[in-house]
């Protein structure tokens, strides 16, 4: 018997071959070999509300999702997301048509662009953004053309070249991805944004998808808008939902998107084939997380805007360059000031400089001497874990 016949053909398709291991995993990975604090990936390290996660062990017990639950979602998830959609922004969504639940933001991403790309199309998307984005319009064999959120040191924040957005579409653009609030720069498009965005979106017949996970997560001034509110935008908008980040449970992996009968029958026909179904127990304890009342939504707020000022503050003090965040929970810095100017060689040096991971934000752009000097702190931790991070960090200013 002879072995596998070897073949100079790698064995990862081309479209994938570029994106290897997700920084993510890198990253996580470094800060358990050294001990350091994990400021790195996005996921908190306290549980959310214990009525939600007591309502999952109550449907657990009940029988209620420990079999496959209905492809499109339990009927009680989807009228706490239509429900949710209208008490919050006066968008008014059918249950049975047109919510899709889903296997986290990540496959209501993946499902969305496979189900409306073709190959060839071209997808246009705020640069830097999620890594998961640049896999899916890859894997649907469609090309991303990135607009690049400019730095603007005097505001601290990052900002929409909306001339450039406008540049960037073409004969063969196929629709537009939008993240607000933005991940990872904490940028929230304003209101004259995102008519400047639906009114392109109408006038050139575009299809947008928009991902909205950090809704509940907006500080200070700023206003989370919806794009589905915009005149025009009802039905040539996809938006696509979160439970992880709103209620602190992102192991559980229910996500959803929202769209018009006829998109979301496009979505859940690709959805069908990656999970199928998933989440079934916590599809219902999310159902009753949506339905608590403002005051959670609101101290959520606040808790994490007190968090953010912790170490946006910590970070200045190490001698960091801060962009403090409208949205998100996620701190965008610039390294230069310390003299530095790799985020990469910068990030994989600083566990035993100072025991903390981060993220170097040039893995989010396809142009990476545009994010080289930016790196991003996740501030969604424990108030001690972030007074700790401080401390360590100010061993960088000398």
């Amino acid at each position: 018997m002879t072995g596998m016949t070897s073949t100079a053909r790698p064995f990862l398709n081309r479209r994938l071959a570029e994106f290897g291991t997700t920084i993510f995993a890198e990253m996580s990975a470094l800060a358990a070999a050294t001990g350091a604090i994990n400021l790195g990936q996005g996921f908190p390290d306290t549980d959310g509300p214990e009525e939600v996660r007591e309502a999952a062990v109550r449907a657990l017990r009940d029988g209620r999702g420990n079999q496959y639950p209905p492809g499109p979602g339990v009927p009680e998830l989807r009228t706490a997301i239509a429900d949710h959609q209208r008490r919050r922004y006066g968008l008014s969504f059918d249950p049975d048509t047109e919510v899709l639940v889903t296997a986290g933001a990540t496959e209501a991403i993946a499902a969305t662009l496979l189900a409306l790309l073709e190959p060839g199309d071209e997808v246009v998307a705020l640069e830097p953004y999620y890594d998961s984005y640049a896999a899916c319009i890859a894997m649907a064999g469609a090309t991303r053309v990135p607009v690049t959120l400019r730095p603007d040191p005097e505001q601290a924040r990052f900002r929409l070249d909306l001339d450039e957005l406008r540049d960037a579409v073409t004969g063969r653009t196929r629709l537009l991805l939008i993240n607000t609030p933005h991940n990872p720069t904490g940028t929230v498009l304003t209101r004259e944004e995102l008519a400047a965005i639906a009114e392109l979106a109408v006038e050139r017949d575009l299809l947008v998808v928009t991902d909205e996970v950090y809704e509940h997560l907006v500080f200070d001034e700023a206003e989370h808008v919806p794009l589905a509110t915009l005149p025009g935008m009802r039905e040539r908008t996809v938006t696509i939902g979160s439970s992880g980040k709103t209620f602190s449970f992102t192991g559980w992996k229910v996500g959803w998107v929202t769209a018009s009968p006829g998109l979301v029958t496009a979505v859940r026909s690709a959805k069908q084939f990656l999970t199928y179904v998933s989440s079934g127990p916590f599809q219902y304890a999310v159902a009753e997380a949506l339905s608590l009342p403002d005051g959670y939504f609101d101290d959520f707020r606040a808790d994490m805007r007190v968090k953010r000022d912790l170490l946006a503050a910590g970070l200045a003090d190490a001698g960091f360059a801060v962009f403090r965040p409208a949205g998100t929970y996620f701190v965008t810095t610039d390294i230069r000031p310390l003299g530095e100017s790799d985020g990469f060689a910068f990030c994989r040096s600083l566990p035993e400089r100072a025991g903390v991971v981060a993220i170097p934000n040039a893995v989010f752009y396809d142009h990476r001497e545009e994010g080289a000097p930016f790196v991003r702190f996740a501030f969604c931790k424990r108030v001690s874990v972030l007074e700790e991070a401080a401390t360590r960090l100010k061993a960088l200013a000398g």
